[in-house]
């Protein structure tokens, strides 16, 4: 039965993974993944050899099942893991060199500026030995309007709020306030908007 969800079923990998449930690697449904992966490698060469906007638009909206909106930009290269479990809203700015791994999902609402060579991850794995091939999922939500810097990290599970701005190579590991601004490993808050 459909999720409505990218054309998933119940219970499907990318579901669980989207609902944030951890899953090993040597579970037998884990090839569906690298499928996936290989999918968006293929794609993605032909994203990051466009030269015009519209055709970067339209590769990235193969890579992520959705149509990207005119109002938004993205420069080149850009790179992703899988791309399904992005989201993207209008009149978006994503600069070069950016790479996002979204298994766990990846939100960004209308208006965000994204800087050069931010990383996003969605994705992480325990520390503990016997569990390090277990992928454990994370959905990241930028929210409307907000800014982050250049080379700044996003981790998994981090929502940034509204208006919020995270200066340039920030690390950012819990939550960010709406209408504040964050710097720092593992970033803080600096000041309120």
């Amino acid at each position: 039965m459909p999720s409505g969800k990218k054309g998933y079923t119940d219970n499907d990998i990318f579901d669980r993974l989207m609902a944030g449930e951890s899953i090993p690697m040597d579970e037998p449904e884990y090839s569906r993944i690298r499928e996936g992966v290989n999918r968006t490698r293929k794609l993605s060469q032909k994203l990051n050899q466009a030269t015009d906007e519209d055709e970067i638009r339209k590769y990235l909206g193969e890579i992520i099942g959705e149509e990207i909106d005119e109002s938004t930009t993205i420069f080149t290269p850009f790179h992703t893991n899988f791309g399904r479990h992005i989201r993207l809203g209008r009149n978006v700015f994503i600069n070069h060199a950016c790479s996002f791994l979204d298994l766990g999902g990846i939100t960004i609402e209308d208006e965000v500026m994204v800087g050069p060579r931010v990383n996003i991850t969605s994705e992480n794995h325990p520390v503990e030995v016997a569990d390090r091939k277990t992928m454990v999922p994370g959905e990241v939500v930028i929210k409307r309007n907000a800014w982050i810097g250049a080379a700044a990290s996003i981790m998994p599970g981090v929502t940034i709020g509204e208006n919020a701005v995270v200066a340039a190579g920030a690390v950012v590991t819990k939550d960010v306030p709406e209408n504040t601004v964050v710097a720092g490993v593992p970033a803080k808050v600096v000041k309120k908007l």
